[in-house]
């Protein structure tokens, strides 16, 4: 298995704990593909509680032979961006991100630039926020066998000093991934622990510590998913603070995908302290 990216290290617990639980949502989103390869994105969401309505416009164009991928978009704030992607052509494993910005009520402008270069033992990104520091992120993944070492570290140039530093380690197998990391420059950690019981049921543990917090407590959280068949699954997790979360997603045809979730605190079971809401996915 070649290295993922850093941010990836614990992907399939991210995905597992966070994944699927439209919560304290009302979201739409709507995908369809052209005959020419442009795949068209429209999305929205309203908060349930404030009744806030945000949405957003994708055109996405890619050119598989020559490794090109653009995309513009535009969200209900005005805000405008464009990505450009090209892989495997400066060189084999390299790959060129660049992602622009524009807010015209404020003129405010943001560039980024990412290079990725994936082999089959290492996964290095070098990223730079050019209007922002201008500041510089290094990436890397290391390993092989399922043992892999991660690093990332990034720096300020206006303020000359470097921001952040953090580091992960991990053993990631077909069925199962465990991992430890170290965030916020030594101050956080968490393990994190995911398994794919069988074809139905998978599994995800994550436990984490804030060094700097007033309490020394552990923060747990747990969650599972199960199929139910191939068109359905449902979907739990429960922290050690009492907070619940379910979920429930449905393909009620082909293109079209249905989303429950709910947030329960079941310390305030009387209170008005919980959240639901939907997701309805139409795609071609």
């Amino acid at each position: 298995m070649a290295p993922v990216a850093f941010p990836d290290l614990s992907k399939a617990v991210k995905d597992l704990l966070t994944k699927d639980y439209p919560v304290g949502q009302a979201k739409l989103e709507v995908k369809t593909l052209t005959s020419n390869g442009v795949n068209l994105t429209i999305n929205g969401h309203q908060d349930v509680k404030s009744g806030f309505v945000f949405g957003e416009g994708k055109v996405k164009y890619s050119d598989y032979t020559n490794g090109l991928v653009i995309t513009n978009a535009i969200t209900t704030s005005n805000l405008l961006t464009t990505q450009i992607e090209l892989e495997n052509k400066a060189a084999k494993g390299i790959k060129l991100d660049i992602l622009a910005g524009y807010l015209p009520m404020t003129s405010q402008k943001n560039l980024k630039a990412n290079i990725y270069y994936k082999h089959d033992l290492a996964h290095v990104r070098v990223a730079a926020d050019v209007f922002k520091g201008p500041q510089f992120n290094l990436d890397f993944v290391a390993g092989q066998d399922g043992v892999y070492l991660g690093g990332e570290t990034a720096y300020d140039v206006e303020k000359g000093n470097v921001t952040k530093y953090n580091a992960s380690v991990a053993y990631m197998h077909r069925d199962f991934t465990a991992a430890l990391h170290s965030t916020d420059s030594f101050g956080n950690y968490a393990g994190t622990f995911y398994q794919r019981v069988n074809s139905d049921v998978e599994v995800g543990v994550r436990a984490a510590w804030d060094s700097k917090a007033v309490t020394s407590a552990v923060n747990l959280e747990l969650g599972t998913k199960y199929a139910l068949d191939r068109d359905a699954f449902i979907k739990a997790k429960v922290d050690n603070q009492g907070k619940l979360g379910l979920a429930y997603t449905q393909l009620v045809k082909p293109g079209v995908k249905l989303s429950l979730g709910g947030a329960f605190d079941t310390t305030k079971l009387n209170e008005p302290a919980h959240k639901i809401g939907f997701s309805l996915l139409f795609e071609n």
